[in-house]
């Protein structure tokens, strides 16, 4: 297996740290693998490839979470274009009005400290 002192999860926070959202691949199966892993899901094959998403997606699940301290946010499940789905959260606009079926397009967040890059949404176009 090519490249393999490193492990999947590096190799997702590498691309994360570059501004990228990546994901894997499976020729054998023809399909987008998504969280990373060392072997395809259904397949176990071990052909799995990297690729980096354009960061499109639509919103499939949505939901407000009311902290007893803090904000309130959001939960949601992203479809991203390239055929995985992933959950997340969209920023920039209040967690009431994401709704189903909206366009988001990816960005890294940063946290501070030494916490890894994660991605989140945003609008992809206004609301």
């Amino acid at each position: 297996m090519p490249n393999a002192a490193e492990s999947p999860l590096a190799t997702y926070i590498a691309h994360l740290k570059r501004g990228e959202l990546g994901y894997q691949f499976s020729p054998s199966a023809g399909q987008a693998v998504f969280y990373p892993r060392v072997i395809a899901p259904k397949t176990g094959a071990a052909d799995l490839e990297w690729r980096v998403s354009k960061g499109l997606g639509t919103v499939h699940a949505t939901t407000v979470v009311h902290p007893q301290q803090g904000e309130t946010y959001n939960v949601c499940l992203v479809d991203v274009d390239e055929g995985f789905r992933m959950m997340s959260r969209v920023e920039d606009i209040p967690p009431t009005q994401v709704k189903i079926g909206m366009r988001v397009k990816f960005r890294v967040h940063t946290p501070e400290g030494d916490e890894d890059p994660y991605p989140v949404f945003t609008p992809a176009e206004a609301v």
